[in-house]
């Protein structure tokens, strides 16, 4: 009789999907370069309206060097542009979460509350920044403060709701078992209620992130160097193609490795939550 042996173990093949992302990625970026390399060649538009890809690495590598003493565009460097736009939307967002997630709590636990509340959350979520862009301005001031305010808006009422959301979906047997076992008011919105929230909590963090970075244009039209939307909005006055084009790809490729950081905290915070 054959025995087998169980020291034997054929080592599975190795997974092929972890590389196949991003060379996908990658080929899709060449493939646009290339496209984007002929057209600018073939001259079928003024470079004006859309410069070659040569011209836009030129006016990038311009924004990170100084030139007569003076740095880059508008007097800083690109990397100082984009710091003064992140401290302000992680000041506005830092401000959402934290009026934003015990807001959602309380509008599901309290139902009167949510009547009379929950109506202008979901008013505010509908307007467009700039329709309240001015009266921030009216009442502080054309510096950081208003911007901020533009910011926290923004991100206030998906953080809001999507809290609210995950409150509401908590199973009740889930409550009862913790009150049953004794579990105050607080110990019940500490242990049960935030950690069956957290993965709705961090889906709305990651929605308002990208609805800060879709205002930071608009916070910065007035008043807004140093910032990459500032530096954006600037470039009008000039036809600066290229140098918007730069702001666009940065403040794009800054936007993906924020919701990259934030994967990786969900992943890590909430790894029952399934997400990929």
């Amino acid at each position: 009789m054959a025995v087998l042996d169980d020291t034997a173990v054929v080592a599975p093949p190795a997974p092929k999907r972890r590389y196949r992302r991003p060379l996908s990625v990658l080929l899709s970026v060449v493939v646009l370069l290339v496209v984007w390399w002929a057209l600018a060649a073939a001259e079928i538009w003024d470079p004006i309206f859309l410069p070659s890809p040569g011209r836009v690495w030129d006016a990038f590598v311009y924004s990170v060097t100084s030139h007569n003493g003076s740095p880059g565009y508008q007097g800083y460097y690109l990397w100082e542009h984009l710091w003064a736009s992140l401290w302000r939307i992680l000041r506005g967002l830092f401000w959402a979460i934290l009026f934003g997630v015990p807001l959602g709590v309380l509008l599901a636990s309290v139902a009167p509350i949510r009547a009379v509340i929950e109506p202008y959350v979901d008013f505010l979520r509908a307007l467009p920044p700039l329709a309240y862009f001015s009266l921030l301005i009216i009442w502080f001031g054309i510096e950081d403060t208003s911007k901020v305010w533009l910011l926290f808006l923004a991100s206030f009422p998906p953080i809001t709701l999507a809290t609210l959301a995950g409150v509401r979906r908590i199973p009740v047997e889930y409550l009862e078992s913790a009150r049953s076992l004794g579990a105050s008011r607080w110990q019940l919105v500490v242990h049960t209620v935030l950690p069956s929230t957290a993965p709705d909590v961090l889906t709305g963090i990651r929605i308002a992130l990208g609805f800060a970075w879709t205002t930071i244009v608009a916070a910065e039209t007035s008043n807004g160097i140093p910032g990459i939307g500032g530096l954006a909005w600037a470039t009008k006055k000039e036809l600066l193609t290229d140098v918007a084009i730069v702001c666009v790809i940065t403040i794009g490729l800054t936007a993906l490795a924020l919701d990259a950081v934030l994967r990786l905290v969900e992943r890590a915070l909430v790894p029952w939550a399934g997400r990929t």
